[in-house]
């Protein structure tokens, strides 16, 4: 969609609330970091997040931009990539690293759960093929820890080496020798993370905000 001129209150806000759970004050302010990021721009390319100080330091930073024009990732069971985006769906993207609502059902959280393990699972995903290599299954155990602040950066590396090494003993045992071991699939990914505590995790700071505090 073009850029939004309205403010909020007006339908197209009405409506993006609705799809994404953000506030119509959130949507604002996003609105704002939007058009910042693209020059006033109607459209968002890869080449604007190489502007983007914080995002330059984050160790998964090319599946995070990739992220932004996965069709997977806009909520319309699409397929592929784009070269731009617009801001609907920036924002829906955006939606991906909100904390739950504090107020939502153990159904509604649950959903929001899924959701984003779906999210964090299309982003090593990279072929689109439905599995993850192992490799990639080490690196999201590692950025989680990493994010919770009660581990150092070698402890949580250690930590996911030895998930790593667990979920393989465990899939490859139980494979015939002639079996071609074909990766983590997304079934397997939500239980083998069934324990991580991944809502308030999942985050990204870019252009002054942070995503854990768009929680309404």
């Amino acid at each position: 969609m073009g850029a939004l001129q309205s403010l909020p209150g007006q339908p197209e806000y009405i409506d993006l609330a609705e799809k994404t759970g953000f506030s119509l004050e959130q949507i604002g302010v996003l609105h704002k970091r939007f058009k910042q990021l693209s020059h006033n721009e109607e459209t968002l390319r890869r080449d604007h997040f190489n502007e983007i100080p914080d995002l330059a330091c984050n160790p998964i930073r090319a599946q995070i931009v990739e992220a932004f024009f996965d069709r997977r990732n806009f909520r319309q069971n699409g397929e592929g990539t784009v070269q731009e985006i617009g801001f609907e769906e920036f924002l829906v993207v955006m939606s991906h690293f909100r904390p739950p609502s504090l107020h939502m059902t153990e159904e509604q959280r649950e959903n929001v759960r899924k959701e984003k393990l779906r999210f964090l699972f299309n982003m090593h995903d990279t072929d689109n093929d439905g599995t993850i290599t192992l490799e990639e299954y080490r690196h999201v155990v590692e950025e989680l820890l990493s994010r919770s602040g009660a581990l150092g950066k070698e402890t949580a590396k250690s930590i996911a080496d030895a998930a790593m090494l667990e979920v393989a003993s465990i899939s490859m045992g139980h494979m015939e020798p002639d079996e071609f071991y074909e990766g983590i699939t997304f079934e397997h990914f939500l239980k083998l993370l069934n324990e991580f505590e991944i809502e308030s995790r999942m985050n990204i700071r870019f252009l002054n905000m942070d995503t854990t505090t768009l929680c309404k």
